[in-house]
């Protein structure tokens, strides 16, 4: 969590600094201080200032800062910045397409300074007398406020995940509870989540309300029970507590994990049985006899339901495939064997080629694919032929020493605008693994952007689709696809789909993914990294493909090396 925080803190002072025009260099200098300490992939909280001293990127200056905020809570040169720009200028930098320099002209030309002014002068097309703003512009930052707003109070669960986690565990360290776990939409995985919700049994409930309310991070209690609290915690998010007796404790997590749909689905059955359903459990109608609610699955068996996994649990027919005893086995974390997307320092990864497979070597994995990127994305140093032959020979020299241990020769082509690729098919067959992404153009017609996909596809040598989408969440739409026609031509040129883990992605969504489960679309899990840190966030990934139904069958990088590369060579 203070990982977390502190990474945002270093990504807003180089914003406020950018929009005040200041040395470049030091502002580069916080940006890759943000990203470094955020996938860090070890806490920051328990570091001395020389532990903080041999992060890399992280000198004398930023470690002290990190310390001071570990320390106090607060860092004192992100607080006087803030108070030398209106507050809300960090607001108008999370609508898209609006970077910190623009921002501040806008601030300087029109004294712009929310979100409401910006939408008042785009829509009365003000902002396009500004040098370098068009009236194409204007729309899109239209657009850009409508979707902000949309996701207003939302949070992407990457966000989200590690704070519950954290508050699970505090809980469980500092009351007096039995079991603890986390509910909600959160245990359903979704994309994004409005608070978190928390279950938890315990003999003094009051003790665990009093921990509970005085948490070091609580901003507001909003709400203190005998057995139920609810807080808000520094940055905005709402935690709801609930202590129940030992024997509901399953039947209130079924009860705050179902979605409102699932739930009213179990309710139905348990009316037609002659049943009553609730948070304490699930009762005979006559009697009032309690027949289960210890366990979740008391609740379904009573139903007569196969048991649901938390990640189905949004009424879009796992009801009816439980009746009939047909839910799907779906994959789990333990059954991915390699990870095929990932980035060095030859692009824009943060570690060297030696570094970066400690990660997937400590997960237990078998393979990871290198997939720096091609040359057409100067802005992530991407490789051009001579330097991607030059690491193929770096790799295979590497995997003479490495036992157990694979690294694939790759790439992330880009596919370009008239859906060719950077490298031409010589420089692609010589690679074992091939991914294509979208990464410009986003602003194509739909027709445009589903035939730059499908003619990539065609490519013998593209082994799979990444982060199809493009979609950031909270930060930028998803641009316009034809996925019917996207998943009819990857199944016909057996071309696979990303489902891309990193959390502000997790692209392809769940809809796409169980389509190209009934298509007999191969699906690839991946993590995009570029740190250590990041190969943690496969956990994201599998979470997606398990609320799109799909199973170990389904996902090739649950296969061993040697059947991966046949699946791979086979399109070839």
């Amino acid at each position: 969590m203070k990982n977390s925080e502190i990474a945002g803190i270093f990504n807003a002072m180089a914003d406020l600094l950018d929009i005040k025009g200041e040395n470049p260099f030091r502002i580069r200098a916080y940006r890759k201080a943000s990203f470094t300490v955020g996938s860090l992939g070890k806490d920051v909280s328990g570091m001395s200032e020389g532990d903080l001293l041999e992060i890399p990127g992280i000198g004398k200056d930023l470690a002290g800062k990190i310390h001071e905020y570990l320390v106090t809570g607060r860092i004192a040169a992100y607080e006087k910045i803030k108070q030398e720009l209106p507050e809300g200028l960090i607001t108008l930098l999370g609508v898209p397409g609006l970077g910190p320099k623009t921002v501040g002209l806008l601030f300087k030309e029109y004294h712009i300074s929310d979100i409401d002014q910006l939408e008042m002068f785009a829509r009365q097309h003000k902002l396009s007398a500004l040098p370098g703003i068009k009236e194409k512009t204007e729309a899109s930052i239209i657009k850009g406020i409508e979707m902000l707003r949309r996701y207003s109070g939302s949070y992407p669960i990457g966000k989200v995940l590690p704070v519950a986690f954290e508050i699970k565990e505090y809980l469980r360290t500092k009351a007096s509870v039995r079991r603890v776990e986390i509910a909600g939409s959160i245990r359903r995985w979704k994309d994004t989540v409005r608070d978190i919700d928390i279950i938890c049994t315990s003999d003094k409930p009051k003790e665990v309300m009093r921990v509970f309310t005085a948490m070091p991070d609580v901003r507001q209690v909003l709400m203190k029970g005998p057995a139920r609290s609810s807080v808000v915690i520094s940055d905005g998010m709402q935690v709801d507590i609930r202590v129940v007796e030992n024997e509901s404790f399953g039947s209130a997590m079924s009860y705050f994990t179902g979605s409102k749909g699932h739930n009213i689905r179990l309710r139905e059955l348990a009316v037609k049985a002659g049943l009553k359903l609730n948070e304490y459990g699930i009762f005979r109608e006559q009697d009032n006899n309690k027949l289960g609610g210890r366990n979740e699955e008391d609740i379904y068996n009573v139903l007569g339901l196969q048991y649901v996994p938390p990640e189905l649990r949004e009424d879009t027919g796992e009801i009816e495939a439980a009746l009939d005893n047909a839910l799907p086995e779906l994959v789990e974390l333990k059954d991915i064997r390699g990870d095929l997307h990932c980035h060095s320092n030859w692009s824009d990864g943060g570690l060297d080629i030696e570094e970066l497979i400690k990660g997937p070597i400590e997960k237990g994995y078998a393979y990871m694919a290198l997939t720096d990127h091609s040359k057409g994305l100067g802005i992530a140093r991407g490789l051009s032929d001579e330097r991607l032959l030059g690491q193929i020979q770096l790799v295979e020299a590497l995997n003479k020493r490495l036992k157990g241990f694979r690294i694939l020769t790759g790439t992330e082509v880009n596919i370009r605008n008239d859906g060719s690729l950077d490298f031409d098919d010589e420089m692609l067959r010589r690679l074992d693994f091939v991914i294509a992404s979208v990464h410009s153009g986003f602003r194509q017609s739909k027709e445009q952007l589903t035939e730059r996909i499908v003619k990539a596809m065609e490519n013998p040598y593209v082994s799979v689709i990444g982060h199809i989408s493009g979609r950031l969440i909270g930060e930028r739409e998803a641009y316009e696809l034809d996925m019917e026609r996207v998943l009819d031509q990857a199944a016909k040129t057996a071309t696979a789909l990303e489902i891309n883990a990193y959390p502000l992605r997790l692209d392809l969504s769940e809809p796409y993914v169980k389509r190209a489960g009934e298509k007999k679309v191969p699906v690839v899990i991946s993590t995009d990294s570029h740190t250590l840190g990041q190969f943690d966030n496969m956990q994201y990934g599998v979470s997606v493909a398990r609320r799109g139904w799909l199973e170990k069958k389904d996902v090739l990088n649950t296969l061993p090396c040697s059947l991966l590369i046949k699946r791979v060579k086979k399109k070839k």
